[in-house]
């Protein structure tokens, strides 16, 4: 197992082993740690069990506001706030999906179920690519539920497949030698999956059923490119010399709904996929190449046997089409998905909209790499009410104009950390921030650069105006109701040894293997502002270690946490976190629940874990029934499609298969609330 808790055998295909290269970042900007060091000194004598709130919008000139009375309206001392009323999970390594005492599960769809007619039913030892085109695809990472009635009984189910693991997927695979069957299976596998759900009254168990809404989205699927870069010299290949239209779509890891009810989905790890970047001649590009971490001659999957734009001797531009935030219709299964350039080109984890109180909309984004950054994108348009095609169409455009920013995180005192993780005395983690524009429209703010390269080589742009490296940003989300944004660190091993950053306040551990939640909030709670107070709402790992704190709230009342990844919210406003590697902790990943106001702020709940070696994603926390998707079960090291590790979800001698979850609540007249 790799540090950090992950299975070798994932970090070799999810992400080409990205942490065990130097990080492709060189420049020598402030680590968030490096700023965070200077946050707490002068915050008095805040104690660490003090209830922390932040008023809704309202900020003070020293920070966060924090309203005296508002602990005891939300929730009172002797019970479990609204949203978390139910019987937590104990962490487990079971070869199964575990949930609270009461509620029930029911498996949604799984890889290599049917999606479009015609489709065949899984066979393990005899699949073709031209099933697995019309087959649900492999490793689910976001998922979407768009309902399509006023009861919530059928909805769209939009799923991502952020990554292949063929050593899973195929008896006997010789790693040096993939047929081109197995190849073009694996093009297949990636991509995204659109298809109609239904439930009855009684039960959360949705089934997936034929429609002409049901769609599948691959690596050979033609997008259309959006926005400023669109025709640039830098994404024009042979086989695309418009630099306008880009065949399929890789590596897609969290993503988000739109209000005009389309999905957004981020390009992460997509560098593994392009070979002999070492081979390349002009010395500008191979550099250029590199801070997107491309290196080295054959990638593991040697897709460059069977297409030459996977090999950048011969398509250097290709690279460039890949790391983009993507948009998909799901209603309309005739429409070319989009990518976004003006959000930036980046290892997206994904993407999330607020709308800003003019109308115009605001997009949040991290590259999902160690000692990257944080972005925010404002529209210059404001978005059309309404679900009208003419609305629809016109809101389809907002994220192709307007101005592209990248964080840089400010500490308002020095720290207090000498690497054990101990609590500074004024008990919180703190500070502000502000957004530094990179480009707007054909506009560059970044010296040197041309808008163009600002939005194709966005890390670049990013390095010279100064942004504030992070500790691998994951999914950002913001509060529906607050406007607060939450985003996950999900961890950083190399904290603290040698060649790289010493612990701080934001990483107050050598060799972190647990990541942290950050609260934001921007200046007076205006999306449109370019400055921003933020805290660390969670610095997760073991309760019973003095190394982790949950925004103040008694330790041993709560769950043990590791890796967080990707966040949503319930309609009582509670922070839903599912994790990634809980291994670091011996325990399987989970998702968890953790109110953000009143006397139980902090208190982290375990609602639900998955079967060994898989990974909670994509979650859906809805009213009545929660959704999450099961990655990559049973990929644990020394495992393989030979000699499995998990049999789950059939049982019995099959193979493990990335699958949608659903759990919920039985009720005397329906389901019963969530919690």
């Amino acid at each position: 197992m790799h540090a950090g808790g992950r299975a070798a055998v994932t970090c070799k295909y999810r992400c080409g082993d990205a942490c065990f290269h130097e990080p492709s970042n060189p420049t020598g900007n402030p680590y968030f740690g490096e700023v965070v060091d200077q946050v707490m000194s002068r915050r008095g004598a805040l104690r660490a069990a003090a209830v922390v709130t932040f008023a809704a919008g309202a900020l003070g000139a020293g920070g966060l506001a924090r309203p005296a009375g508002a602990a005891a309206a939300t929730a009172p001392p002797d019970g479990p706030a609204p949203g978390t009323n139910f019987q937590r999970v104990e962490p487990n390594t079971l070869d199964a999906v575990v949930v609270p005492k009461g509620y029930e599960q029911a498996v949604v769809i799984r890889w290599g179920d049917p999606v479009l007619p015609g489709a065949p039913d899984f066979d393990f030892d005899n699949q073709t690519a031209a099933a697995q085109e019309r087959q649900f695809g492999f490793n689910n990472d976001f998922a979407a539920l768009l309902p399509i009635d006023h009861l919530g009984l059928a909805a769209l189910l939009v799923t991502n497949h952020e990554y292949t693991t063929e050593e899973f997927m195929f008896r006997g695979y010789d790693e040096a030698n993939p047929t081109e069957e197995q190849v073009r299976i694996a093009w297949a596998a990636h991509g995204l999956s659109v298809l109609l759900v239904t439930r009855n009254w009684n039960s959360g168990a949705y089934r997936p059923r034929t429609s002409g809404f049901n769609r599948r989205i691959t690596a050979r699927t033609p997008f259309v490119v959006a926005g400023p870069a669109a025709g640039s010299d830098l994404l024009k290949t042979p086989d695309d010399p418009t630099g306008t239209r880009v065949l399929g779509t890789l590596n897609n890891c969290a993503g988000g709904v739109t209000p005009w009810g389309t999905i957004l989905s981020g390009e992460e790890n997509f560098n593994q996929y392009f070979a002999n970047a070492d081979q390349v001649a002009d010395p500008e590009v191979r550099a250029r190449l590199a801070r997107y971490g491309m290196s080295g001659t054959e990638t593991g999957r040697k897709w460059e046997r069977f297409d030459s734009r996977f090999d950048l001797t011969e398509q250097p531009n290709e690279a460039n089409r890949f790391g983009w935030i993507i948009e998909v219709d799901p209603r309309d299964p005739r429409s070319s998905p989009i990518k976004h350039t003006a959000l930036g080109r980046f290892k997206h984890e994904g993407a999330t909209i607020r709308v800003a109180d003019d109308g115009r909309v605001v997009a949040y984004s991290g590259d999902d790499e160690a000692f990257e950054y944080v972005y925010k994108f404002i529209s210059s348009r404001k978005m059309k009410k309404g679900a009208s095609r003419s609305a629809r169409r016109h809101n389809m455009t907002l994220l192709d104009e307007g101005t592209l920013y990248v964080g840089r995180f400010t500490g308002d005192s020095p720290g207090e950390i000498d690497g054990s993780g101990t609590l500074p005395a004024d008990g919180e983690f703190d500070g502000t921030g502000e957004w530094l524009p990179l480009a707007s429209g054909d506009r560059s703010f970044v010296p040197g650069m041309t808008a163009e390269e600002v939005y194709v080589f966005t890390r670049e742009a990013a390095d010279r105006v100064g942004g504030t490296k992070m500790d691998r940003p994951e999914d950002i989300q913001p509060h529906p109701r607050t406007g607060r944004v939450y985003f996950a660190l999900t961890k950083n091993s190399a904290r603290g040894k040698e060649g790289f950053p010493a612990a701080d306040e934001a990483n107050p551990r050598t060799g972190n293997k647990h990541g942290q939640v950050v609260e934001l909030e921007e200046e007076r709670g205006n999306a449109l502002a370019t400055t921003f107070h933020w805290r660390l709402l969670l610095v997760c790992g073991d309760p019973n270690s003095p190394d982790t704190y949950f925004a103040g709230f008694p330790k041993d009342q709560v769950s043990p946490i590791s890796s967080p990844d990707n966040v949503a919210f319930d309609h009582h406003g509670n922070l839903w976190v599912s994790t990634d590697s809980a291994g670091a902790l011996g325990i399987n990943d989970g998702l968890y629940a953790v109110p953000l106001e009143g006397s139980r702020r902090g208190d982290l709940k375990l609602f639900l874990t998955v079967p060994r070696g898989g990974e909670t994603c994509g979650p859906v926390i809805g009213d009545k029934v929660v959704t999450v998707c099961v990655q990559h079960p049973g990929e644990v090291d020394g495992a393989s499609a030979d000699n499995p590790a998990s049999n789950w979800p059939d049982g019995g001698d099959n193979r493990p298969r990335p699958s949608v979850v659903a759990v919920w609540k039985p009720g005397r007249h329906g389901l019963a609330s969530i919690g």
